[in-house]
């Protein structure tokens, strides 16, 4: 499964940004000294990768690194993760044109082609589209195609018309039907899946799930928990709680960063207002926060008891730092800038020493401390592979505010 990249197209796209959306008429002006860092940064990180892929076995996809054992982390395919890491890859060579990036992309494309018919986990999103989608916007063909076409039919699987909500977890209590915030982020696949084949369907569930979402996950201040328990007969809401959190009334911080970018990508896909004003609400919450740290990258939950001793999570200011630098460009001008200096000034906190790995360290990742799974006393303090893929994200984003039209 070879892929060949057009210069024609390299940095006139990116996936899950302002494909489709209205912009506010704002002229946001990225700073030259963080452009210097960004473009040093992607170099950086194309050396890391180059690296990282030599930790991993033929079947395996990168995870996170332990940096007190000295031990790599690898998963197989069906792990969530495993899509960020062929994303991470893409987006780095249309940066440097890095051959070496290319080829291990392709290689572990073939590897990952089968979860196209995984019909047991909510994150086809995660996993498909943010590798074979970013394969696909750089250079179309009927392999892809089929294979997002085929995950989005796997995806839409999960769906229960009564509670109007794709499953997340899989249960052993048959009334049990558990959803979270995460599953935010798998919509766009379907999204894409409606535009390609016409099929409606795809787009109804998408919608049908955000807006369950949306009624159920929001508490008054727009915080999120992290999972609702419906019950799968009647759809009633049994049970609100927040399992990779610090309490189930408290603000898992990743969570908070997950609806910020579903819901901006619902905006940019429906036009319909309240989608813009839900994001924006979840914004308001996340920049307002007293819990926030200066420097924008939160604790892994913004009520943790030990702040500010609490550990900080750069994959939740990395996810929010892409969501931000898209629904800028939907905003009213005094909000927009507020969102668009928000990102800025998370990108210069996670290029610096402090969050941004020193070459040939930490397993071959690019950021240090984020937080995963902190109540499991799991990935607590390590690389994760989608802070990676969403700080290149991001960085590609701001990147492009730099562009000449």
């Amino acid at each position: 499964m070879k892929l060949k990249l057009l210069p024609v197209i390299v940095c006139t796209l990116c996936l899950c940004a302002f494909s489709s959306g209205s912009f506010a008429q704002v002229d946001f002006k990225p700073q030259k000294e963080l452009l210097s860092a960004i473009k040093k940064n992607f170099k950086d990180a194309d050396a890391q990768y180059q690296f990282l892929a030599k930790q991993i076995g033929p079947e395996e996809f990168p995870k996170t690194y332990h940096p007190n054992t000295n031990n790599q982390e690898n998963s197989a395919s069906d792990w969530w993760c495993s899509g960020f890491y062929p994303g991470t890859l893409l987006y780095l060579y249309e940066q440097d044109h890095n051959k070496p990036l290319l080829a291990e992309a392709n290689r572990i494309l073939g590897v990952l082609a089968k979860e196209q018919f995984n019909t047991h986990t909510h994150d086809l999103g995660f996993m498909m589209y943010c590798s074979f989608g970013n394969a696909n916007r750089i250079e179309p063909k009927p392999e892809y195609k089929e294979i997002l076409i085929n995950s989005a039919k796997s995806l839409s699987t999960r769906f229960n018309p009564t509670v109007g909500c794709i499953k997340s977890w899989d249960s052993k209590n048959p009334s049990d039907y558990l959803v979270i915030i995460d599953n935010m982020m798998n919509l766009e696949l379907l999204f894409w899946a409606t535009h390609e084949t016409g099929d409606s369907s795809y787009y109804k569930i998408a919608v049908t799930h955000a807006n369950t979402t949306m009624k159920n996950h929001f508490r008054p201040d727009y915080s999120s928990y992290h999972v609702i328990n419906y019950d799968a007969q009647t759809g009633a809401v049994k049970e609100k709680k927040t399992a990779q959190g610090f309490a189930n009334e408290s603000a898992w911080a990743r969570g908070q960063a997950w609806g910020l970018y579903g819901y901006t990508v619902m905006y940019r896909e429906t036009k319909d207002k309240k989608y813009l004003d839900q994001a924006q609400h979840i914004a308001q919450f996340i920049l307002t926060n007293p819990n926030l740290p200066a420097d924008k990258i939160p604790y892994w939950d913004y009520n943790a008891n030990n702040i500010p001793n609490a550990p900080k999570d750069a994959s939740a200011a990395a996810v929010a730092a892409s969501a931000l630098l898209e629904l800028c460009r939907y905003a009213d001008n005094g909000k927009g800038q507020e969102y668009f200096d928000a990102a800025q000034t998370m990108l210069k906190s996670l290029s610096s020493p402090t969050y941004k790995a020193a070459a040939g360290t930490n397993g071959g990742f690019i950021l240090k401390h984020s937080v995963g799974h902190l109540p499991a006393g799991t990935e607590i303090d390590v690389p994760l592979t989608y802070a990676d893929y969403y700080f290149v994200e991001a960085m590609k984003r701001y990147k492009e505010f730099g562009v000449t039209k």
